[in-house]
């Protein structure tokens, strides 16, 4: 059970489903439009029940803008140039691409620049095979959304079955190096688990490199609301609240371990948590013995994607529900400081 006293959910939803869509989710904003423009994927086909494995979404990144942190409007699709060359590159011959999907702004201020990663994922088309999937970290740049041009990927799904997805974006450490946070895989004892790696980045427009993983929880199963996926969150700055030099307070999103019912896996819960990273040596130093935040209304996922700053030791949370739509919520500093390790 989470402690809902430590943060505030807001009343009603900051993204509602239009006549378009089911479900969305994955929501990111643009800070240089003071939080007010993004991007979010939108789900235009579900196969399968989102709480069992082997769902299949397709997805689009549409623009979304709003007039309060409550309220945003899902607007047209983006529109990103060579976005078609680019996949039809990445397609191995059976496969098909079912969408950009987890979208994440980065802004590049001493160039003024916007990078925006996602994933790309690809399927097999027989579902008749056994479904191999690949799942790449990819990238566009441009002055705004008005104006992205897709890249090859930063990362790309490799010989060893290792992705990448759900960039966490860390500060510049003392080398001049970012080690980034992206959620990718292990398969351990005919399991798979969601784990945390690094990722070494010297140019966040150029190609990066896999580093070492940094939380598996096949390794951890005694914090029982990460045993069985774990994917990084946003990272709070040291405005927010500082936890030591080199080091950051992060969301980090887990789950529960997997239940085999019959010949299915029913996912656990997916709830949101805390983390401290050591952004300057590429390793996490604690993790929340507890979840932090389930959604009033989740039924098997709550799941965060985008922190916004909106004073000293206060901010606005975005996070998708079952992956239907997207929530804010208040935190505060001083109300998650008895939540930390002493």
């Amino acid at each position: 059970m989470t402690d809902n006293s430590k943060y505030i959910e807001h009343e009603g939803k900051a993204v509602i489903p239009d006549a378009r869509f089911k479900h969305v989710m994955s929501i990111t904003l643009d800070p240089r439009t003071n939080y007010q423009e993004g991007v979010i994927r939108c789900i235009t086909s579900r196969d399968g029940d989102i709480a069992i494995k082997g769902t299949v979404d397709r997805s689009e990144l549409h623009r979304i803008k709003g007039n309060s942190s409550d309220h945003f409007e899902i607007g047209d699709k983006l529109t990103i140039k060579n976005e078609e060359e680019i996949i039809s590159k990445l397609m191995p011959e059976g496969y098909e691409c079912i969408g950009l999907e987890d979208p994440d702004i980065w802004i590049d201020q001493k160039n003024d620049l916007m990078h925006l990663y996602f994933t790309i994922a690809i399927i097999i088309k027989d579902k008749k095979t056994q479904k191999q999937t690949r799942i790449h970290l990819g990238h566009a740049v441009g002055k705004n959304l008005d104006s992205l041009e897709m890249t090859e990927p930063v990362l790309f799904d490799n010989e060893n079955r290792i992705h990448a997805k759900e960039v966490s974006i860390a500060p510049k450490n003392s080398k001049g190096l970012r080690y980034n946070l992206i959620e990718s895989r292990d398969r351990r004892n005919n399991t798979t688990y969601s784990v945390v790696k690094m990722a070494i980045v010297k140019d966040m427009g150029e190609s990066w490199e896999y580093g070492e993983t940094v939380f598996n929880p096949a390794d951890h199963q005694e914090i029982k609301w990460i045993a069985g996926h774990a994917s990084p969150g946003p990272l709070l700055s040291k405005n927010f609240i500082n936890v030591g030099e080199g080091k950051l307070l992060g969301i980090i999103n887990g789950r529960e371990a997997n239940q085999k019912i019959g010949d299915k896996i029913k996912y656990g819960m997916f709830s949101v948590g805390l983390f401290i990273y050591d952004y300057e040596n590429g390793k996490i130093d604690w993790v929340s013995p507890e979840p932090f935040i389930q959604d009033s209304e989740a039924l098997t996922i709550t799941f965060a994607s985008q922190f916004v700053e909106t004073g000293r030791g206060e901010g606005i949370l975005y996070a998708h529900v079952d992956d239907s739509f997207v929530r804010a919520y208040t935190l505060k500093a001083e109300l998650l400081k008895s939540l930390l390790p002493k």
